[in-house]
Order: structure tokens, then C-alpha cells, then sequence
């Protein structure tokens, strides 16, 4: 199952809502330090509500540590950025992407950007419009991934 990257986030709410959809999903939630937040915020905490427990969260020192940890499990690390080279809609995922996402206030830095197999966009309609929140575009990137990797639509409850 693709896994979620959150390079340097910076705004507590948006991780935790993340994290809340990485606990829905079962999919394994990564954060690379420096951290715009202490894990312990409680704005972190209030957005990922009582779901943390359920989140498959993993912390990495620094880029380098994560590359390491993406090195000894494989797969392909596939950044999301407004420079992207190709719709995330044509990109064929597979199961042991890394789908690596930036900070809310600069994505991803150039150098990560640059050591990823593949980057990829969000189509938007509207130009004026610069990009989407990091928790919608997290959402949009995994619940893509998922779809083409057939993953199954659980029963509403």
C-alpha cells in the first residue's frame, strides 16, 4: 500500500487531519523533521481527534534518515508539487510508493524534489488558484493511488 510523506509540515491542523485520514485508510504515516510543531500540540491532537491510537506513525530526524528507511523497503518516492511533470491522474501508482508531499508554505524543497523517481501534480482549474490545502492534496494523491491499485470500497456503516 503507498505510504504518505509529510516533508517539514508546518501547521499542526493540517497533519492531524492528515493523520486522521492515514488512520481511516490504514496507511502509514511519515514525518521528516524539522517539524513546524511539537507532536504533543494539542492542535495536532484536536484535529486528528481520538484517531491517533489507529495512525501507523513514523518519525524520521531528517531527509536522510528517511531515505534510508525508503531504501531498505523500496519503492518509488513520487513528489507532489505544483511543478509536477505529470497529472497525478496518468501516473500508474504501485504498491510501495512513497507518495511525498511539502511544507503548506513551500512544498517540497528542490533537493527532494530532485532525488524523487517521479513528480506529479493536481489539476486545477483555475490559475489564480496556486494550490490546494496539504490535507485535501494528501487526500486527493492517496485516494487516486488507492483507486487504480483496486483497493476495495469498505460497507457504509
Amino acid at each position: 500500500m503507498p505510504k504518505v510523506v509529510l516533508v517539514h509540515p508546518e501547521i499542526p491542523p493540517n497533519t492531524g487531519n492528515i493523520a486522521r485520514t492515514c488512520a481511516a485508510t490504514n496507511t502509514e504515516l511519515h514525518l521528516v523533521q524539522p517539524l513546524g510543531f511539537e507532536l504533543s500540540d494539542r492542535y495536532l491532537k484536536r484535529a486528528g481527534l481520538d484517531y491517533w491510537p489507529h495512525v501507523k506513525l513514523h518519525c524520521h530526524e531528517d531527509i536522510d534518515t528517511f531515505y534510508q528507511v525508503c531504501a531498505a523497503q523500496g519503492g518509488r518516492k513520487i513528489g507532489f508539487s505544483v511543478t509536477g511533470t505529470c497529472s497525478h491522474f496518468a501516473w500508474q501508482y504501485q504498491e510501495q510508493d512513497w507518495l511525498l508531499f511539502g511544507c503548506e508554505t513551500q512544498g517540497l524543497p528542490a533537493d527532494v524534489l530532485a532525488a524523487c523517481d517521479a513528480t506529479v501534480y493536481i489539476p486545477m482549474g483555475q490559475p489564480a488558484v496556486r494550490s490546494l490545502n496539504l490535507s485535501v492534496s494528501v487526500a486527493v494523491g492517496l485516494f487516486e493511488s488507492r483507486r487504480q491499485l483496486g483497493y476495495p470500497q469498505l460497507p457504509p456503516r
